[in-house]
């Protein structure tokens, strides 16, 4: 049974000291029935939001974030122009416990709504994106999250399209297409950047058209740049895609020549993630999603020849010798 907002504003006074409440709300957080959750308004006018997880996989997610949210330090946070909320306190409850964070102001992004207006928002998408990318590695790896570097990068999405191929359920065009791009020595010439990891179009809050706050920072590492930009090329709209990329490019360069045939190249994997996921929860429905979602995917290639993942003009190489390279420009840095 789902707690109240007044049973969960209770719960907030013991998490956080100090705290007198004048107002509570029920608060829909984008995750379904993973969370109990409720926004609090102080005396003082601050808002706070309190979470209590409903099952475990929800429980594991808010701690994998509070780790991240604490590697955030001030001076880290300080390089980003939107706003990170901040852990405030945590209750027992029951067998899990309740968390309170600051609240960051803003209005969730819907993907339909990057479509209108004159591209800012989601020009001021890219550039957020761009500063996340740029944040200075060391903290992460000082607070003990994950490190990925290009090669191990590409065997994940090679173990990927092993499990599957092995499924029989891909279309075969699809996995020549993707062992095409593993294949392709400059598509995995880049240089590994802190990534949120878990970017979609809600996790970005607005106002006036400018991204004002990021949420679910639970799966933030140090890895390949282009996984935080896949999300866009799903609607498949050309001027979010160039808007978007474009704003990043300006904020960091163009020297990533292949960040937005990974981003593809990702965006297709996902397809083939959510498919292993549906055989590994023996859910037909899934399953069947997923080989809809793949059909529908191979469609789409055919009708778009003119955009390949792969960038290579010259013989392909095994996945031993693109790694083989990598290791050898990483030395040569």
């Amino acid at each position: 049974m789902a707690r109240s907002h007044l049973t969960l504003a209770a719960l907030a006074t013991s998490a956080v000291e100090g705290l007198d409440v004048a107002a509570a709300a029920p608060f829909g957080t984008g995750n379904g029935n993973d969370f109990d959750s409720a926004l609090v308004t102080g005396r003082d006018g601050k808002h706070w939001i309190i979470r209590v997880p409903r099952n475990t996989s929800a429980e594991n997610l808010q701690s994998a974030d509070l780790v991240a949210l604490r590697a955030l330090s001030a001076g880290v946070r300080t390089r980003l122009p939107f706003a990170v909320t901040s852990y405030a306190g945590q209750v027992p409850v029951g067998q899990t416990r309740g968390i309170v964070y600051e609240f960051v102001y803003g209005s969730k992004v819907p993907m339909r709504s990057y479509t209108t207006g004159d591209g800012s928002l989601s020009a001021s998408v890219g550039t957020a994106i761009a500063a996340i990318h740029s944040l200075p590695t060391s903290f992460v790896a000082d607070a003990g999250l994950p490190v990925q570097t290009a090669g191990e990068s590409l065997r994940a999405c090679v173990s990927i399209i092993d499990r599957a191929a092995a499924t029989k359920l891909v279309p075969a065009a699809l996995l020549e297409r993707w062992r095409e791009a593993a294949e392709d020595s400059k598509l995995w010439q880049f240089q590994p950047t802190v990534v949120n990891g878990s970017l979609v179009s809600d996790s970005f809050l607005s106002a006036e058209n400018a991204v004002t706050g990021v949420l679910g920072w639970q799966d933030i590492k140090v890895g390949d740049p282009a996984t935080d930009l896949q999300w866009l090329l799903g609607p498949r709209n050309e001027a979010i895609i160039d808007s978007a990329f474009g704003a990043y490019a300006d904020a960091r360069g163009a020297g990533d020549r292949q960040l937005k045939q990974r981003a593809t190249f990702y965006a297709e994997l996902s397809v083939a993630k959510w498919l292993l996921h549906g055989t590994e929860v023996r859910s037909t429905e899934i399953v069947d999603d997923a080989v809809e979602m793949l059909t529908t995917l191979l469609d789409d290639i055919r009708d778009d020849v003119m955009n390949p993942i792969s960038a290579n003009t010259m013989p392909t190489m095994a996945v031993d010798e693109v790694e083989a390279m990598l290791r050898k420009n990483y030395r040569a840095v």
